[in-house]
């Protein structure tokens, strides 16, 4: 997003961070309605164009949100929903994601709540691993002939008793609405999600062994002065590293393995 749509999902942002500071309010179920209104956006392209109309006022907007949700959700998502059409998006798909995130927002507190975030943030990691080496399971994951209550079932049976709640409710999301994303990238938005929920950025660190405790604690803290930012580690082991680590952070790549030095030396012989 750009422009007026950043500045619309900021001001979201904040309403939802307001609304789950209290603990009355139901995190899971307002993420499950937000899920719900994307969906319906989604769907009825129509309906979303005439929401984020700049030629039409904010305040018949929002009652025209209030009309069709009234009775539908909870007042509390029906008055988030009605304050995102009042503000300006660039694009009326924008809107749409931002729902999408704010569910998903909204998912994440409840496991903050609980002090399960780490779990979710880890789960949701690995499993983005898994999916990456397994084909057969991404091929049936990503199947479009597939109903969406085979690929939920086929989920639960992989991470109902082995996951978070909402780690599961997210990649079930995720798997049975994909609204045009891979399930990669989709994956990939969920981590960092994550980590902004703790204000922290996510780094994938690829080593030939496993770290130790106190190796991941420095590495972390040099990260976090680095950018300026507390980061999280995403811990891949890979024998093909030789030594030392590789580390991604965004679209950067730090390079500190013996297997690229290796091929830098080669090169610059070659060269």
């Amino acid at each position: 997003m750009n422009g007026a749509s950043r500045e619309a999902l900021a001001a979201a942002r904040e309403r939802l961070d307001a609304l789950t500071d209290h603990t009355s309010v139901d995190a899971g179920s307002l993420a499950a309605e937000l899920a719900d209104v994307t969906a319906l956006l989604h769907r009825e392209v129509s309906l979303r164009r005439v929401l984020t109309d700049p030629a039409q006022e904010g305040e018949a907007k929002a009652q025209l949100v209030e009309r069709l949700l009234g009775g539908q959700v909870s007042g509390t998502t029906a008055d988030l929903v009605a304050g995102m059409v009042r503000t300006r998006w660039s694009r009326s798909r924008d809107l749409v994601d931002a729902l999408e995130e704010l569910a998903a927002d909204a998912d994440l507190t409840e496991a903050q709540r609980r002090g399960a975030l780490d779990s979710v943030e880890d789960e949701v990691f690995r499993f983005s691993r898994i999916v990456s080496s397994d084909s057969a399971l991404r091929a049936a994951l990503t199947d479009t002939a597939a109903s969406q209550a085979a690929k939920a079932g086929l989920l639960d049976s992989l991470l109902g008793t082995r996951a978070d709640k909402v780690t599961l409710r997210l990649i079930t999301r995720l798997v049975t609405r994909p609204r045009g994303r891979s399930l990669e990238e989709g994956l990939e938005s969920l981590s960092k999600l994550a980590a902004a929920r703790r204000g922290r950025m996510v780094a994938t660190v690829v080593s030939a062994v496993p770290l130790s405790e106190p190796q991941k604690q420095r590495l972390g803290a040099s990260l976090a002065k680095l950018y300026g930012r507390p980061m999280h580690l995403n811990l891949e082991v890979d024998p093909a590293v030789i030594g030392g680590i590789k580390v991604h952070v965004g679209d950067e790549v730090i390079n500190g393995s013996v297997a690229d030095r290796i091929d830098e030396a080669s090169r610059r012989m070659a060269g």
